[in-house]
């Protein structure tokens, strides 16, 4: 053991690692929405799933990437289980891609002769393309390619040595199951099946393992695969679990099958190839007939297997609303008090959600307003928060369609359309402080202190507005709530002007630079938009409808005025 390099071998698998990661980032950045769309598109049936399965692989060089898209399709209600499944099936055909393209180039040629030059070429295009994002990303995918080989080509150094001496007899008496369960492990550690079986195909081909062998190991990275999704799919809702169970039953009864039919799958390898000769291309063509094997075994139950999935993993039904899941729509004015309630309720919510995107501490803000707000000690994360939002408004807008249907007066009507107009408005105030989220870590973790000092800014901006709000809430039913909330609404405004004088020195005094003043404008004015709109949505529920109008008056007022300035 003293000839083998067991640090060589690592880094090689490191470069190697580090390729793929250039590779599979380069090229959904390449693809974009519109590889995404295609997917989306071309899973509308069992066969053009699998096709597409295979495709993306293929393309992405990566199972587990197409398996967690696919997790996030599903669970956004936009690909069937069915199909979800379908797809799957043909990701493990497609990522059988990495095992030709390493046993027919990694091993035919001289690596060295060809992996430095795509390097430099990728690197030097890195630098000199790299302003434009097309060519930049390129130059990535040319690079990961490049590094790829070189990591296969450390390990094939590390164990050439360690070969010369090594007597293949002391390590045949392992066992297939051995050799099974250490392909499980090294793909469950290094989340790549990829990376597993090129660590096989160089053992195989300097005749460290035998041809049983490395086909049991590669029987074990298509089980070990499953992990990356199971995990993604761990808290995931119940539809995302039925998609990563059937990618682990698939690989298991796949997997089971390929480990009792080994002897007849070699004989059938044996035809076409000469193992002897060719043992690389050889486990290349396994990889790929077992999977096919194991697609031919699970298509015609692929309706049986999501039937059983679902039961096994039934949806559960989230309670979002506190008034109106036990309210009737047949009585109009009960029905709508509920529905104020119930919006009520959502805008405090969206409170509760904005205050976790920028990170402040609930109690400096929350106490009394809370009440009727989502008071679980577990709060759950932003994301979830989100779609709980939405969940909500969705059962608000359910509810009034079903108010709609009885015969309203004119009150009623206007008090109804004001409920929605405040829960679409609410809903907006959370879009867009989540679509700007990541900003305000960014601006956080910024080495450039005006940036870190806005950050803090902005946090404190949206103490002092939710204060307020909680104040015109206690006072819900005041005279004053009208010049409460114009004050507001002022304030807002010159907020956002003295941001713009601060940033405008910033630019003056070089504290900032180009591409920073413009991600910080754009994050002021959709903060100031989300304040403004979460404070339009408590005035809609707060406010009369003669006080409604009488406000939306005065702003019509204020804007000419201030128009004419």
């Amino acid at each position: 053991m003293e000839d083998f390099d067991i640090w060589k071998l690592l880094g090689g698998l490191g470069i190697f690692l580090f390729g793929m990661f250039l590779m599979e980032e380069s090229i959904k950045k390449l693809s974009g929405k519109s590889f995404k769309r295609l997917i989306r598109e071309y899973t509308t049936g069992k066969i053009k799933s699998i096709l597409s399965g295979i495709f993306a692989t293929s393309l992405l060089q990566s199972s587990s990437a197409v398996s967690l898209m696919i997790l996030a399709f599903v669970g956004a209600g936009i690909m069937s289980m069915e199909n979800a499944i379908g797809v799957i099936l043909g990701s493990n055909i497609g990522t059988t891609a990495t095992a030709w393209i390493v046993a027919f180039l990694g091993f035919k040629v001289s690596i060295e002769s060809f992996a430095l030059p795509i390097i430099g070429v990728g690197g030097l295009g890195l630098i000199f393309l790299g302003a434009s994002e097309k060519y930049a990303n390129i130059s990535k995918l040319v690079v990961g390619f490049g590094f790829l080989f070189m990591g296969l080509d450390y390990m094939k150094g590390s164990m050439e040595n360690f070969t010369e001496t090594l007597d293949i007899e002391t390590i045949s008496d392992y066992g297939i199951f051995t050799y099974l369960g250490v392909g499980i492990l090294l793909t469950a550690v290094m989340q790549s099946s990829s990376a597993t079986i090129a660590i096989v195909l160089t053992a195989l081909n300097l005749a460290i393992i035998s041809f049983e062998s490395a086909a049991a190991m590669v029987i074990g990275a298509n089980l070990g695969t499953t992990v990356t999704i199971l995990l993604g799919a761990i808290k995931g809702i119940p539809v995302k679990k039925r998609v990563a169970f059937s990618h682990f039953v698939f690989n298991l009864v796949t997997g089971a099958v390929a480990l009792a039919l080994l002897p007849v799958l070699v004989y059938l390898v044996l035809l076409v190839v000469d193992i002897e000769m060719d043992a690389v291309i050889g486990l290349a063509l396994f990889h790929t007939i077992f999977n096919l094997l194991g697609v031919l075994l699970v298509l015609p139950f692929i309706k049986i297997l999501a039937k059983v999935l679902i039961r096994v993993f039934p949806d559960k039904m989230t309670e979002v609303t506190l008034f109106i899941n036990n309210s009737t729509t047949e009585i109009a004015e009960a029905a709508i008090a509920a529905l104020r309630k119930e919006t009520l309720h959502l805008a405090k919510n969206t409170l509760h959600h904005n205050v976790a995107i920028l990170r402040v501490d609930e109690n400096l803000v929350f106490s009394e307003v809370s009440a009727g707000s989502d008071k679980r000690h577990n709060k759950p994360s932003p994301q979830n928060s989100y779609e709980n939002l939405k969940l909500l408004q969705a059962d608000i807008f359910t509810f009034a369609v079903g108010i709609q249907s009885n015969e309203l007066t004119e009150t009623e009507s206007k008090d109804l359309n004001r409920y929605l107009h405040a829960a679409r408005m609410a809903l907006h105030s959370a879009k867009i402080l989540k679509d700007v989220g990541h900003n305000f870590d960014d601006f956080d973790n910024s080495d450039n202190t005006f940036l870190n000092e806005q950050n803090e800014h902005f946090r404190r901006r949206l103490v002092a507005t939710y204060l307020n709000i909680h104040k015109i809430i206690l006072q819900d039913g005041d005279r004053n709530l009208t010049k409460a909330i114009l004050k507001m609404m002022k304030q807002l405004k010159n907020e956002d002007q003295a941001f713009l004088v601060r940033i405008t020195k910033a630019i003056n005094d070089k504290q900032i630079q180009s591409i920073e003043v413009s991600t910080a404008i754009i994050v002021n004015r959709a903060f100031v938009q989300s304040s403004r709109q979460e404070l339009l949505a408590f005035k809609e529920l707060l406010l009369s409808n003669q006080e409604n109008e009488l406000f939306d008056d005065v702003e019509e007022i204020t804007e000419q005025l201030n128009d004419n300035e």
